[in-house]
């Protein structure tokens, strides 16, 4: 890995996977911010979430060097009545490049897009643990508001449980 932290943010392609796969490998091995283990970071979530977002939704990519160093990525659910939703939003940092504005980068490039481009998107939401306070805050200055809380639908790796956050982006007219 280059000890430069700079990057450029670019739309994510199919042939980004390998980049993809490595990068949520390593932040699930660091813990604490997806919701899954390194173990469950499979070719099979990795393409479900790169398909869907490329077929119907949006998908960033921050790269330093060759590699992949943040993506996001959102997409809209199948049924119609969600048609104006874009959801099942992952974020994902290097943890080398966190704290260096790529999260931000690439999550204004998504919603950037997203006013630019899809005037039918009304609405952006996601999830974050309870205990997640610096994402909250994170997501906060980016315009989303909380919306309420699931008690007791995150079982960390302790096994203690805790609340999960909804929280949404909804465009303003």
């Amino acid at each position: 890995m280059s000890d430069s932290k700079t990057y450029i943010v670019t739309p994510a392609s199919k042939q980004d996977f390998a980049g993809i796969k490595a990068l949520y490998q390593s932040v699930a091995r660091q813990g604490g911010g997806i919701a899954r283990t390194e173990e469950e970071i499979t070719d099979d979530y990795i393409h479900h979430n790169l398909e869907n977002a490329l077929t119907r939704g949006i998908c960033y990519l921050a790269k330093s060097a060759d590699q992949v160093v943040g993506e996001i990525h959102a997409y809209r659910p199948v049924p119609t009545l969600f048609a104006h939703v874009l959801s099942d939003l992952t974020i994902a940092v290097h943890p080398d490049f966190q704290g260096c504005g790529v999260g931000r980068a690439i999550f204004s490039a998504l919603l950037d897009e997203v006013k630019a481009k899809h005037p039918h998107i009304l609405r952006v939401e996601l999830f974050v643990r309870e205990s997640n306070l610096k994402a909250q805050a994170f997501y906060q200055s980016l315009g989303f508001h909380i919306e309420g809380r699931f008690q007791q639908r995150v079982r960390r790796l302790d096994g203690e449980l805790e609340a999960d956050i909804p929280m949404a982006w909804v465009r303003q007219n």
